[in-house]
């Protein structure tokens, strides 16, 4: 049964290996990461874990039972008691209702573990399967807004509600 973990210096591997499998997949949603990602991701994962510390953001994984990384899952830009999800999933993953089920587990974390009252997200408009996940979630579309040169909704969810 896949957990949902904090992210941590011993999950380097794991996301390394989900990061370039599904690079080609995520490139054909949203924007490519970029090489550079690649070659400097030692430096950036522990930056990642550096800001996580502070608290502004919370990085999360989807285990698989063999340590292998499903998805992420993150909170970023927390601040009073507000934050943004964003995720992205494994393409071998996807349609298992995976996706839906962290979300759903990171709503309730978010409420009880963070102290969070309000979270954000926002997707493409032909992002159909993340667009599902956030209304199986309670989220509210609300406004038309732009995502990486693209139109796209932003979503809503009240937490506690």
């Amino acid at each position: 049964m896949p957990t949902l973990e904090l992210l941590r210096a011993d999950h380097a591997k794991a996301l390394l290996a989900f990061e370039r499998e599904n690079r080609a997949f995520f490139a054909a949603i949203i924007p490519d990461r970029g090489d550079e990602f690649f070659t400097r991701f030692d430096e950036m994962l522990a930056d990642r874990i550096a800001e996580q510390a502070t608290g502004a953001c919370l990085f999360h994984l989807l285990v698989n039972d063999d340590g292998s990384v499903l998805g992420r899952f993150n909170l970023v830009d927390i601040a009073d008691g507000e934050a943004e999800l964003g995720y992205r999933v494994a393409e071998h993953a996807t349609g298992r209702g995976l996706a839906t089920a962290a979300v759903a587990e990171l709503c309730v974390r978010a409420a009880t573990e963070y102290g969070l009252t309000t979270l954000r997200a926002r997707t493409t408009l032909a992002n159909a399967a993340s667009r599902t996940v956030l209304t199986r979630n309670a989220f509210t579309p609300g406004t038309e807004t732009e995502l990486n040169g693209k139109a796209a909704l932003t979503y809503t969810r009240r937490l506690g509600t």
